[in-house]
């Protein structure tokens, strides 16, 4: 499932390429990947100017001109290609908008969806989301709050999305290593140091992440050599077997509340 890093490298990407441009036309293949009657949906998108894109966790959302806005989450097995015709991946389209002869495709929203909203009704789907580990006003004193009096392991506490939001299975693990830490480790268990070390491994691994655009499989456009490059600079996560990068010992992989998970008994306490 694409994670923070994935969403804000589409959404740099497709603002550079869609960013105020108008959605000329609209196809459903898939009604359950949206929320409205299909007509209703291409009434109030088709013809409109995309003001901008916005990304809220795993979320994007595309905020257009008559004050709509179009929420996207992925989920598991979902992505986008953006180009034309000719271009378009052998793969099922649940839904397209068309800016000209190039077109967003929506592919694998079998789980996913293009949901329609007034931005008030956009907020309101998002509201339970925790704080955005980004955010510049997330500090290390914020995080220690965050943290005080919870007694749940560092991986499915990094997962949980009224805790922080974007991060999933990947990222935790990855983050998990960065810190020296076991994900199985208890929250409650760690020193106030061993939680700012968290804090700054939440925060590198997911810039990191970012400047390599995440670990999408399929590129976004023909030429596209950002998406996915997170793929070959994981430190852990799908490299069981593996040498640790840091100490040499040899990467395993283990469940962890029916999660896989990738680490180093080596050099994680």
């Amino acid at each position: 499932m694409p994670e923070l890093p994935e969403m804000e490298t589409y959404k740099t990407l497709l603002t550079q390429k869609i960013g105020g441009n108008t959605i000329a036309g609209v196809i459903i293949n898939r009604e359950k990947s949206i929320n409205v009657e299909p007509e209703t949906f291409k009434h109030m998108v088709q013809n409109q100017k995309i003001e901008a894109i916005e990304r809220r966790a795993k979320h994007l959302l595309f905020h257009l001109e008559n004050g709509s806005c179009l929420l996207l989450h992925l989920m598991l097995g979902g992505w986008m290609f953006y180009g034309t015709t000719e271009e378009k991946p052998d793969r099922t389209v649940q839904v397209q908008l068309s800016f000209g002869d190039y077109h967003l495709y929506f592919i694998g929203l079998r789980l996913g969806y293009l949901h329609l909203f007034t931005k008030e009704e956009a907020k309101q789907e998002l509201m339970d989301l925790g704080p955005e580990p980004l955010d510049v006003n997330f500090s290390p004193n914020s995080f220690l709050k965050l943290v005080k009096n919870r007694r749940g392991r560092v991986k499915t506490t990094l997962v949980d999305q009224e805790f922080l939001s974007g991060i999933g299975n990947r990222y935790s693990d990855e983050i998990a290593w960065h810190a020296q830490l076991l994900p199985k480790r208890k929250l409650d268990d760690l020193t106030d140091n061993e939680k700012v070390q968290l804090y700054q491994s939440i925060r590198f691994i997911l810039q990191r992440a970012i400047q390599y655009g995440g670990y999408m499989d399929q590129p976004l456009f023909v030429g596209d050599t950002k998406t996915g490059g997170y793929n070959r600079n994981t430190y852990v996560y799908g490299r069981d077997g593996e040498t640790c990068n840091r100490c040499g010992g040899t990467i395993i992989r283990d469940e962890i509340s029916s999660r896989k998970t990738f680490y180093c008994q080596g050099c994680q306490r």
